[in-house]
């Protein structure tokens, strides 16, 4: 009777173990896991998809409408009542010097925005890329800024260094943006959807020397402040940003 009521149990453990571990409770729990999962510790989140918490808008307040929150996106729809001179660009509350950036982007049929670096928040300058080098946002095929010299087109640093291949989604899809600002090692890149399509300088005298070179030669303020703010620009077309986390070097 014994030895009968020792299989019975062993019966009954066995019955309840491989109830336990069933194969749909397996997949649940591994899409618990991934669902739990957190940004490594080395990474901060400045868009989680859920709030504007670590923005505010280009030397005023609080970001509301026109950009909004849809499905994990922050999305810029350029407004019809615009003020003359009325702009709605972001930036993060804090400032950083040597990163990287990841982030993604979509872009409307024909859009054009941009992502910022080194941003000065100062009374005396009205815009975010007075002071911020620019990594381009765009429709290459459809916005005239794509037909206006490669430096132009997206991932480009803006009209300094063009991209070596155009490597954008079709339109509609996201993009995967990474940018390194290094000024320890004087390195700058762009990584575009897993490829690397731009590198440069960012300290004295090559940067001065590329500034110098394009539109931006003679701006006071142009890419002068290695320590900034981060920025979404605000070009009048729709876009839409997610998944921005930040390393900082």
């Amino acid at each position: 009777m014994k030895q009968l009521l020792v299989v019975t149990a062993l019966v009954f453990a066995f019955g309840s173990c491989k109830e336990k571990t069933k194969p749909t409770d397996i997949a649940e729990q591994k899409v618990e896991l991934e669902e739990k999962k957190e940004t490594p510790a080395d990474w901060t989140t400045l868009f989680d998809g859920s709030s504007f918490d670590n923005w505010h808008y280009y030397g005023r307040g609080e970001v509301t409408e026109p950009w909004k929150l849809e499905d994990g996106a922050m999305v810029f729809y350029p407004p019809q009542d615009r003020k003359k001179g009325e702009a709605f660009n972001i930036v993060t509350k804090q400032e950083y010097t040597d990163f990287v950036l990841s982030l993604e982007w979509r872009i409307a049929e024909a859009g054009n925005s941009g992502i910022f670096w080194g941003v000065h928040e100062d009374p005396s300058l009205s815009e975010a890329y007075q002071s911020g080098p620019e990594i381009q946002v765009l429709d290459n095929d459809k916005h005239p800024d794509g037909k206006n010299g490669t430096t132009h087109q997206a991932g480009a640093l803006y009209d300094m260094v063009a991209p070596s291949e155009d490597v954008t989604k079709p339109i509609g899809e996201w993009n995967h943006c990474v940018i390194t600002v290094n000024h320890k090692t004087n390195t700058g890149i762009v990584v575009l959807n897993d490829v690397e399509i731009v590198n440069f300088p960012v300290n004295d005298p090559e940067w001065s020397a590329m500034v110098s070179q394009s539109k931006f030669n003679g701006w006071e303020h142009f890419g002068k402040y290695t320590t900034g703010k981060i920025g979404l620009q605000d070009h009048g077309d729709v876009v839409a940003y997610r998944n921005i986390n930040i390393k900082e070097l």
